[in-house]
């Protein structure tokens, strides 16, 4: 097996399609997946799961590993990694691009949403309602005491420990079609959705579905970008960048 020459951050749809194009191109890389999915979608070619430990492991490990290029494809809301891979990249000297699907901000029914810039603001938004909450599991903890009436939150996996009262999971992977989003929805009653300004086409029809039921939308904004990363929204400008690097 070729030894892999640039390392590609995240299990986001945009890392696997990046891994595919290079793996066609003979361009070999290895694929970093933080683990925190129980069953995670698999890219092609080499894969790690877990931690490095911080820019100080990163940066180890691209030396080690003798990396060209990085390309952070992690989620948008990934801000810990991405500080990281910004930090080590500097460090080491090695070339790295930030690989982000374009957000929703210029969906056509961006204008009727409630954009708002921390879970505090949103878990305020939704107070009172029957809430649809599709912000991942790591901010659970942030909408604990949110005074929703009833709320209903999407995962992935499972959550490992006890929820308030009042609320219930339900677990499933994208991607989504607009009927069943509106099934979901219609189903439980839901007043209000949730979530972050994710982008892509994955989970789009939840936004749909929440205007043909007449259901509001709460949405967070996305973090500020690492200054000076050169950043695409697209895999062929990044597979482009990458043969660049990579003299291939």
């Amino acid at each position: 097996m070729p030894t892999p020459t640039v390392l590609i951050l995240g299990g986001t749809a945009e890392a696997r399609a990046l891994a595919v194009s290079l793996n066609d191109a003979g361009v070999p890389v290895v694929s970093s997946l933080a683990g925190r999915v129980r069953d995670p979608t698999r890219p092609v070619g080499e894969v790690r799961i877990g931690g490095f430990g911080g820019p100080g492991g990163l940066a180890e490990y691209l030396r080690e590993r003798r990396i060209r290029a990085v390309v952070d494809a992690t989620h948008p809301f990934a801000m810990g990694m991405s500080a990281s891979a910004a930090a080590a990249c500097d460090r080491t000297g090695v070339r790295l691009l930030r690989l982000a699907r374009p957000g929703w901000g210029d969906h056509p029914l961006a204008g009727t949403w409630r954009w708002v810039d921390d879970t505090a603001a949103a878990a305020a938004a939704a107070a009172g309602h029957r809430v649809l909450l599709t912000t991942g599991r790591r901010t659970l903890g942030d909408f604990i005491d949110m005074a929703a009436t009833f709320v209903l939150v999407r995962l992935v996996d499972p959550v490992s420990g006890p929820l308030p009262g009042g609320w219930s999971v339900v677990t499933s992977r994208g991607p989504y079609t607009l009927p069943g989003e509106v099934a979901l929805m219609r189903d439980h009653r839901i007043e209000v959705l949730v979530t972050k300004d994710s982008g892509g086409a994955m989970t789009e029809p939840k936004l749909d579905a929440a205007q043909r039921l007449g259901v509001k939308v709460v949405i967070l904004r996305r973090p500020p970008a690492e200054p000076g990363v050169p950043a695409v929204d697209g895999v062929p400008d990044a597979a482009a960048w990458v043969q660049d690097v990579a003299g291939r």
